[in-house]
């Protein structure tokens, strides 16, 4: 029962979060842009093989970046599963683009666990974690909000803790810069039309 009044608490705490990052983005303006905030930027992260990577082993590639994590109940699924059949769409376009689920919870989330979750979606999605200190550096540069979740009690050492985060999906290009975003409730039909658009 608390389990569940938590989990709807932190459904609604995650719609007024995405509300507010969703409006941060907008208003800030195209990163890179005259005068507009940067989003995004260099990392270094370990994929779900436990390889080290950086941005630059995506080099050419159009980056779809969605932060969220494995035990996450809802948000996190159903934004991989949007991600998974907007690839479906682009189909051979797809090739161009390169789908990357980066965790917020990488005290949870090893590479093994990852490998296990980013399994049930399209294939060429990545999972990424890294150390606190890793994640807490390329969250900053992608504007995420992300915190660990209080219990009813006010404390945060349930082995079962959810999370708070921002759900945008981000659109990075070839060259590092943020092109475009999109809330986790849009649609594949949505996001695919406007990969088509930028990656001609």
């Amino acid at each position: 029962m608390k389990r569940n009044i938590l989990i709807v608490a932190l459904i609604a705490a995650i719609a007024v979060i995405g509300a507010g990052t969703w409006q941060y983005v907008k208003t800030q303006g195209q990163g890179g842009g005259s005068g507009g905030v940067q989003i995004g930027g260099p990392f270094s992260l370990t994929d779900h093989n436990g390889k080290t990577v950086t941005e630059k082993d995506y080099a050419g590639k159009y980056l779809l970046v969605f932060f969220g994590y494995t035990f996450c109940p809802d948000v996190c699924p159903t934004a991989m599963q949007t991600v998974t059949e907007t690839m479906d769409i682009l189909d051979e376009d797809g090739r161009k683009v390169q789908p990357l689920f980066i965790s917020i919870d990488p005290e949870r989330d090893t590479p093994a666990v990852l490998k296990e979750f980013v399994a049930n979606f399209h294939p060429s999605i990545i999972g990424l974690t890294g150390t606190p200190e890793q994640i807490a550096a390329v969250a900053k540069a992608y504007r995420v909000y992300y915190a660990r979740a209080k219990t009813e009690d006010g404390g945060d050492d349930d082995e079962y803790y959810l999370m708070n985060h921002s759900a945008v999906l981000y659109l990075i290009g070839p060259d590092g810069k943020f092109i475009a975003h999109f809330a986790h409730t849009d649609s594949p039909e949505k996001i695919a039309a406007k990969i088509r658009e930028v990656t001609g």
